[in-house]
């Protein structure tokens, strides 16, 4: 058992050979459900600016077109999603241009599905870290999370200029934004949580992740409008949680589809459940990480 990933439990003082006592430190690893200690993560929170930056430029390290892959990505979804949904299908896209309808929602769609993957394989590509010195494991799966904020950053430069092109202004709502983005992450980071330590126990979960990002995709109203779903039945849609993210980005940037409404109420409720059990799991069982790694 890796000494050290449990708070101190005890402190004795111990006589050797008569000399001066000596203050002993024993710890013990934890029992049952343990705290949070969320505050440890302020204290090394110059270890998650560290990590995030060395995957961010690991990430672009060697690599032609470099960041300009953050855009590519997105956008030539767009274009797929245009031709085939858009022209072909003839998906409704609630009076917008089906290109600008798209992309907003690809967006946060993107950091969603590449925080969720990053994260869920942290722990395992962290190996020789977690197994050689002691810090918050929840530090590893958070850096993965937030470095794909800057891919959002770069390409959220092209939804302006798509704004511009079609002449779409952003509504009074557009202050909201950063709720949702905020929602997206904690989602992310929730689901993240869960199948990051069940990946140390059970190596063949990555095997799934490329599986469910692409079904919670088509899941996600990316391409088409939440409106196709019956009334009576969107409330429960907002299950999906990025359900109700993307329908809110679009909602706050476009202004021309309804508010999420009951929908994004049940998707906040889902993202914090989610995130919450998943920080308890998560502490709960990393204790064992540095020994099963």
């Amino acid at each position: 058992m890796e000494q050290a990933e449990s708070r101190a439990s005890a402190v004795q003082t111990q006589s050797r050979g008569g000399e001066r006592g000596t203050p002993t430190l024993v710890i013990r690893p934890s029992r049952g459900w343990i705290a949070l200690n969320l505050r440890d993560l302020w204290h090394y929170r110059e270890l998650i600016y560290f990590l995030t930056w060395r995957d961010i430029k690991v990430r672009y390290k060697q690599t032609v077109l470099g960041a300009t892959w953050a855009i590519l990505q997105p956008f030539l979804t767009m274009v797929v999603f245009s031709i085939v949904f858009g022209r072909l299908a003839r998906i409704p896209s609630d009076g917008l241009p089906y290109p600008i309808f798209a992309y907003c929602a690809l967006l946060p769609w993107q950091l969603f599905a590449h925080a969720l993957t990053e994260s869920s394989n942290s722990l395992v590509a962290n190996e020789r870290l977690i197994t050689k010195v002691y810090f918050p494991r929840l530090v590893v799966p958070i850096s993965a999370v937030l470095a794909g904020l800057l891919d959002f950053l770069i390409a959220f430069i092209v939804l302006i200029g798509m704004m511009v092109y079609y002449h779409v202004r952003p509504t009074a709502a557009v202050w909201t934004l950063p709720l949702f983005l905020l929602l997206a992450v904690a989602a992310a980071l929730g689901v993240g949580l869960w199948l990051s330590a069940l990946n140390v126990q059970y190596r063949d979960v990555r095997y799934t992740i490329p599986f469910l990002t692409q079904f919670w995709l088509f899941a996600t109203p990316v391409a088409y409008p939440s409106t196709l779903v019956p009334e009576s039945w969107r409330a429960l849609y907002g299950v999906n949680p990025m359900a109700g993210v993307v329908e809110g980005f679009r909602w706050a940037l476009l202004g021309k589809t309804e508010g999420p409404g009951a929908l994004l109420v049940v998707s906040v409720a889902i993202v914090i459940l989610i995130l919450v059990g998943g920080l308890y799991y998560f502490r709960r069982m990393e204790k064992t990480f540095a020994d099963v790694v």
